[in-house]
């Protein structure tokens, strides 16, 4: 099986050869900020550092989308949307709905919190998950909130 990595490499030859351009230039680009980090940080291209970098491309365009919109933008909303549904193809599956809160409510039992001031407990626990991965922890924020509030 081929890594993320690997198979984004061969997106980018694909792209090039169908001459979409848009596609190109995304990938590229993330392709690019990969190797940056690898050489600045002195890693092994991984999956996790693929992960890491895409899930942090997709937040600077969904940051970048506010702005748009704001400025009634729309032609660039759009543009980062299509951009992020591109990137997305190449992250793992998201722990959701119900796994995801039995994975909190095992955190928080874990962690020993009881209330809101300790959310930091139960972070620390997900976040040394082997699956921490697949949590998205701007989903798991609010829910810990309620199960603590």
């Amino acid at each position: 099986m081929a890594s993320i990595y690997e198979t984004l490499r061969e997106d980018i030859k694909s792209a090039m050869k169908a001459r979409d351009t848009d596609a190109v230039t995304a990938l590229r680009s993330v392709d690019s900020a990969i190797k940056k980090i690898a050489i600045d940080e002195n890693r092994e291209i991984d999956d996790d550092l693929v992960i890491s970098v895409l899930r942090k491309s997709i937040k600077s365009l969904k940051g970048a989308n506010a702005q748009f919109a704001q400025g009634g933008r729309v032609d660039l909303v759009k543009a980062n949307e299509q951009e992020m549904a591109l990137l997305d193809k190449y992250l793992p599956q998201q722990i959701q709905g119900a796994a995801l809160g039995a994975i909190v409510d095992e955190a928080i039992a874990q962690s020993g919190a009881q209330s809101n001031k300790e959310m930091g407990k139960v972070m620390g626990v997900l976040k040394k998950r082997p699956d921490a991965a697949l949590i998205d922890f701007s989903e798991v924020n609010p829910l810990i909130q309620s199960k603590l509030g």
